[in-house]
């Protein structure tokens, strides 16, 4: 019964007044157990063990990963609006250029004859006389590998005539090729000799490319 009458009591642990001031009756006694506990550190993060799949080199896609083929009726539903929507461009041209002649229809002879303009320009032969050639070796190699590789999946399916216009563009091509690296090779064979230094292979005259 004593207990129960006992006062209850109240202690104000705040460290600072209304006005901001630090109160001198604070109970320091939170302070000084905030000082003496030790704050734990964090836990060392843990090494994540690398992906071993993440630095395989992608693999190129097989057969299986390309979309299905279209069918034959998507085909001819394609080709047709793709003939009617270049008529109607054509047609939209030449309203607005008058006197236009019609462009030739595309054919086998224009693409070997286009491939072979390109290569004779990335091997400097369409330069006018005051301007200095630009070569393209890398592009000129790759327009001809193109044209090869035409004719070996044309090979019988191709006429007389087609056939004999690709094999005249292959070789004049081939042939243009080997006298511009071994003029390259000559002119760096002469500055190699003017320096002083020992001539380089490759200077003897090249074929001559037929134009």
């Amino acid at each position: 019964m004593a207990e129960q009458n006992k006062p209850f009591v109240v202690t104000d642990r705040r460290k600072f007044a209304m006005d901001g001031t630090p109160r001198e009756d604070a109970d320091p006694s939170e302070e000084r157990e905030s000082r003496e506990t030790e704050v734990s550190p964090p836990p060392a993060p843990q090494p994540v063990a690398a992906d071993a799949s993440a630095a395989e080199p992608l693999e190129p896609s097989s057969a299986a990963d390309l979309p299905p083929a279209p069918t034959a009726q998507e085909m001819e539903q394609v080709n047709n609006a793709y003939q009617q929507t270049s008529d109607r461009l054509e047609t939209a041209v030449r309203a607005a250029n008058p006197g236009m002649e019609r462009p030739p229809q595309m054919s086998f002879d224009q693409i070997v004859h286009s491939i072979y303009m390109t290569t004779l320009i990335q091997l400097g032969g369409v330069t006018k006389e005051d301007e200095q050639p630009r070569v393209d070796l890398i592009g000129a190699r790759q327009s001809i590998d193109m044209l090869s590789i035409l004719a070996d999946k044309t090979k019988g399916n191709l006429t007389a005539d087609e056939s004999r216009l690709l094999d005249s563009a292959l070789f004049e091509l081939r042939m243009g090729f080997l006298e511009v690296t071994q003029a390259l090779a000559r002119s760096a064979a002469d500055r190699a000799q003017a320096a002083g230094g020992p001539p380089m292979p490759g200077g003897a005259p090249g074929p001559k490319i037929v134009r």
